[in-house]
């Protein structure tokens, strides 16, 4: 067994005194006042470093100024205002000029809206008075309108493609692509690029030429016959030249095409001796091909070929001899096999020739050279005889010549 504990020692009377003392302070004190706690400062400056850590730094100002913590009440001490965001931003619609009717809000300070809380807004830019103000005529009233807003709101905005609405005051839209490309085709239908105005001319009657030819190549003479045949019907011409010369060969040049009221239009113009050439006139196209593959030519309204410019100048002093006085100048686009040059002609006066066939009177047509190797050309146009050459005489640059006269009445 465990021996027993001794009884505990009687109260000393200090110790009693001490406690009595004490309550007696206590009494003593409560009719002074509250008594400030060390645990309720305590807590009064963990709540006040809790709020100052909660601001935000455009607020540090403020807390610096702010009295201390220990002297506020409690109820004060609130930061609940700083973290409520405010109501979601609708999307504005900013104008140059606002209408009347809209009245702009006051712009909040930048202190009181900490740009960490505010939420995104979408802004639209427009540039134009707004649609009713504009179309009803009143005077827009902007004296409500911030100007300092609106400039920001502009710089900070994209610019934006114009509404439809704006595009339709400001301008008609344009015609599509199909209805401009249907125009331009009537237009050119309607005004073909060959339409300047050409003299009439009156293209003789088929009939058939003959002809005594001499010349010389190289220095050598020669004798030769020709022949021209020239046909037109149904609004169709052909012309055909034949020179044979002895040991020699023969030359053929032709000459096909359309007949108008202005004379000839060739379609096709060939040149064979050895070879053939041709070159092919496309009205359409406004061109002049070539088959030797010489660069294409452009089509000159009234050109001719090599062959049928005798027969146009022709039905040009045929329609209107009055009108081709001496010294005149026929200007026209001649065509060979590889060239289409702008040929000139001045008409002379009508003299007497004496022929194969016999005493001629004819009106002489000279070509002027207008390059270093141009050739020469000289025709004789009988106006008894419906002005159909007579003669005609072809000088070369180096000399070499031939020359065609009748032989025989048509």
């Amino acid at each position: 067994m465990s021996p027993a504990r001794p009884p505990a020692p009687a109260p000393r009377w200090p110790t009693l005194l001490a406690l009595v003392v004490a309550v007696a302070g206590v009494h003593l004190a409560l009719p002074l006042g509250p008594v400030s706690s060390p645990r309720v400062a305590a807590a009064t400056d963990t709540v006040h470093s809790t709020a100052t850590a909660n601001l935000p730094t455009e607020r540090s100002d403020i807390a610096a100024t702010a009295p201390a913590a220990s002297s506020l009440p409690m109820a004060r001490v609130s930061t609940v205002r700083w973290i409520v965001p405010p109501p979601a931003a609708l999307p504005v619609k900013v104008h140059a000029t606002p209408p009347a009717s809209r009245k702009a809000a006051p712009a909040r300070p930048a202190a009181t809206q900490p740009e960490t809380l505010a939420p995104p807004a979408t802004v639209v830019v427009e540039a134009v008075p707004d649609v009713d103000a504009t179309t009803s005529g009143a005077e827009p009233d902007n004296t409500n309108a911030p100007p300092a807003e609106t400039v920001a709101l502009a710089e900070r905005a994209p610019k934006l493609a114009p509404a439809p609405e704006e595009a339709a005051f400001n301008e008609p839209a344009p015609a599509p692509d199909d209805e401009l490309l249907a125009a331009a085709a009537v237009n050119k239908r309607a005004q073909p690029v060959n339409t300047r105005a050409l003299p009439p001319a009156q293209p003789p009657a088929s009939t058939r030429l003959d002809y005594a030819v001499t010349g010389r190549i190289k220095g050598i003479g020669y004798n030769a016959e020709g022949a021209l045949d020239w046909t037109v019907a149904d609004g169709r011409y052909s012309a055909r030249m034949e020179m044979k010369v002895f040991l020699l060969g023969s030359r053929v040049q032709t000459s096909t095409g359309r007949v108008s009221p202005a004379g000839l239009s060739p379609e096709r113009f060939a040149d064979k001796s050895r070879s053939e050439k041709a070159a092919h006139f496309d009205a359409e196209q406004n061109r002049i091909r070539f088959s030797n593959n010489a660069p294409d030519a452009v089509l000159l309204p009234g050109a001719q070929d090599r062959l049928s410019l005798f027969l146009q100048i022709a039905g040009l002093l045929q329609a209107r001899p009055e009108a081709y006085t001496s010294g005149k100048i026929i200007e026209m686009q001649v065509a060979g096999t590889g060239d289409a040059d702008i040929w000139r002609f001045v008409l002379g006066d009508e003299v007497t020739l004496s022929l194969p066939v016999g005493d001629v009177r004819a009106r002489q047509i000279k070509r002027l050279p207008r390059k270093e190797f141009d050739s020469t050309v000289e025709m004789w146009l009988a106006p008894a005889l419906q002005h159909l050459p007579v003669r005609l005489r072809v000088t070369q640059a180096n000399g070499d010549v031939a020359d065609q006269q009748l032989s025989r009445m048509p």
